[in-house]
């Protein structure tokens, strides 16, 4: 593009440029403060780039064309052109009941996609009636106990038209199976599911701790569903590696990319050590990542992990099938960045979020209701959320061309400069042993703790500003409308988890069940055990605790 004599005259232009803008005795310019950063990451942001900053780029090989390695400009040849991300608006709460209206109100208002969020007890394997599950059954979530629950779930919801995506982790098998045997019941052949399910454990170790066994069975479990769907559910995405909750935890954009592809190399190299083939499993990984406030940084950082992941597949794991190098991901606006101050204002948060997200060429989008600060989100907030994603989708002209910002001096380099952040951490992880180790001596979450330390010391000492919370303060707040689960909402679903327990066969639950807990102890995958155990109306829990006895539960301070 530029050969070394114009790169020498545009260095001097430069400088040149800067002299006579810096000059102190023109008062009519100067700068807001001495230095600028990068939102999270810190680092340095020069007030100007140029061809110099990008001399070392080759086009080929760094950015190449949509749909070809390395797919920084994107995983698919036209990509929005072609189609839009899928509208995901991650919803669940109450029962079974409730949240399916909501799903049909949301498909109503436009969505492509179905998200579902469960409650805790679900997450943690615990039937409602459970002693742990007291005073927390729908409320972060939809309570699900058994398939009578994901069969209302999906009433009326055709599974070969949706994607549905579902942010479980520990009981992700129980939940995977009991949407199978939906589909089966619906008479959806298996190769027509799509969807997600997270199935992400190092995370939970690292940043949420919705963990139940330790991480030997728990990725024997993984690894058994990348097998069971690869041969019967081949459109299925079997895992959505999460950098979302790392960054939720206060991690810099580098350290997102660098834990959450870190963990990715966990789990492909613990399928392989099952005997799996790369190619065959690899192409169903997806990815989840967080989309947070500095718009170019988040779209730099999107475009690395594309890069990153198509290397590390190819060089560190011989991929050759180029679906097993294409990372595609989920993206969700940062619920972190939410305030309960001046509350309309997370609505221009998540708006600027998810053009980031579009941006940066998200396969999928969440954004998140301005009241989720405070509550779950009511229908109009949704609403609302949803029609940010429209406007961008139909309004903004930002899904007309292909990867808008390549090109760009400053979103070239940044790109360039995460990328060398995250290679070089993934490279310290390497030394510490892999991230497993890394987790296990707590060295991950160290460098996420001193990093969340310094932001909130920012914010205290007003060195980082955040509108409605340390600045631009009002001293009255409206009132505002808040979504509720009650005891109500609770006691019904007991009522109904009971009602399955009197009408299913008991003889064929502990059939079923009997033959989960020997494949457990011996290596058959246990998918089809599951499976037949979901559709005898067996329920989490039941399933769970089956688990539990033969694999045991993690406890915070073992190794892992």
């Amino acid at each position: 593009m530029f050969d070394a004599d114009d790169l020498d005259e545009i260095r001097r232009g430069k400088d040149e440029w800067e002299a006579e803008t810096l000059d102190p005795t023109l008062e009519r310019f100067g700068e807001r403060k001495e230095e600028f950063t990068t939102d999270t990451d810190g680092q340095t942001v020069e007030r100007l780039y140029t061809p110099n900053d990008v001399a070392d780029t080759d086009y080929e090989e760094d950015l190449g064309y949509p749909g070809e390695d390395p797919y920084t400009r994107g995983v698919y040849p036209t990509m929005y052109r072609g189609r839009l991300w899928t509208m995901r608006q991650y919803a669940g709460f109450g029962t079974a009941e409730e949240t399916n209206e909501r799903y049909h109100y949301l498909i109503d208002n436009g969505q492509t996609g179905l998200s579902v969020a469960f409650d805790l007890p679900t997450q943690m394997g615990y039937t409602s009636d459970a002693a742990m599950s007291a005073g927390e059954v729908g409320k972060s979530g939809v309570a699900i106990d058994s398939l009578a629950d994901m069969e209302t779930l999906f009433d009326g919801i055709p599974l070969d038209e949706v994607s549905t995506s579902m942010t479980i982790n520990a009981p992700a098998s129980v939940l995977l199976a009991m949407y199978i045997a939906v589909g089966d019941r619906q008479g959806v052949s298996r190769e027509q599911l799509r969807g997600t399910i997270q199935n992400d454990l190092l995370k939970e170790y690292i940043a949420r701790n919705t963990y139940i066994f330790p991480p030997e069975p728990s990725m024997r479990i993984i690894t058994d569903i990348f097998e069971f769907c690869a041969e019967e559910v081949p459109k299925f995405n079997t895992i959505s590696i999460s950098g979302y909750h790392v960054r939720e935890a206060g991690a810099t954009a580098a350290q997102e990319l660098a834990f959450t592809l870190g963990n990715g190399i966990e789990y492909v190299e613990a399928a392989l050590d099952a005997g799996l083939d790369v190619d065959e499993f690899a192409p169903q990984l997806s990815f989840f990542f967080n989309a947070h406030n500095d718009i170019l940084e988040e779209v730099s950082k999107f475009r690395a992990a594309r890069r990153m992941w198509s290397t590390i597949m190819e060089e560190r794991f011989g991929a050759e099938n180029p679906k097993s190098k294409q990372l595609k991901f989920h993206t969700q606006t940062a619920g972190s960045t939410l305030a309960a101050q001046q509350i309309e204002n997370n609505v221009v948060r998540v708006a600027y979020q998810a053009l980031a997200a579009v941006l940066g060429g998200t396969q999928s989008l969440h954004t998140n209701g301005k009241d989720e600060a405070l509550a779950l989100p009511t229908e109009e907030s949704v609403r609302t959320a949803l029609r940010t994603q429209q406007i961008l989708a139909h309004e903004s002209g930002v899904a007309d061309t292909i990867d808008p910002l390549a090109g760009s001096y400053y979103v070239e380099a940044l790109t360039d400069d995460l990328e060398e952040e995250a290679f070089d951490l993934l490279d310290t992880i390497d030394e510490k042993g892999g991230m497993r180790s890394a987790i296990e001596s707590q060295w991950v979450q160290r460098q996420i703790q001193d990093v969340a330390y310094d932001r909130q010391q920012e914010i205290e000492s007003g060195e980082r500003t955040i509108v409605g919370v340390n600045e631009f303060e009002v001293d009255e707040e409206p009132e505002m409308d808040i979504q509720e689960v009650t005891e109500e909402d609770e006691r019904r679903q007991i009522d109904r988890l009971n009602e399955v327990r009197e009408e299913r066969d008991d003889g064929e639950v502990e059939e079923t069940l009997t033959a989960l807990r020997e494949a457990a102890e011996g290596n058959d995958n246990l998918m089809p055990y599951i499976v037949d155990a979901v559709k005898a109306y067996a329920t989490v829990g039941e399933i769970c605790n089956v688990l539990r006895d033969v694999f045991g539960e993690y406890r915070p301070g073992t190794a892992i």
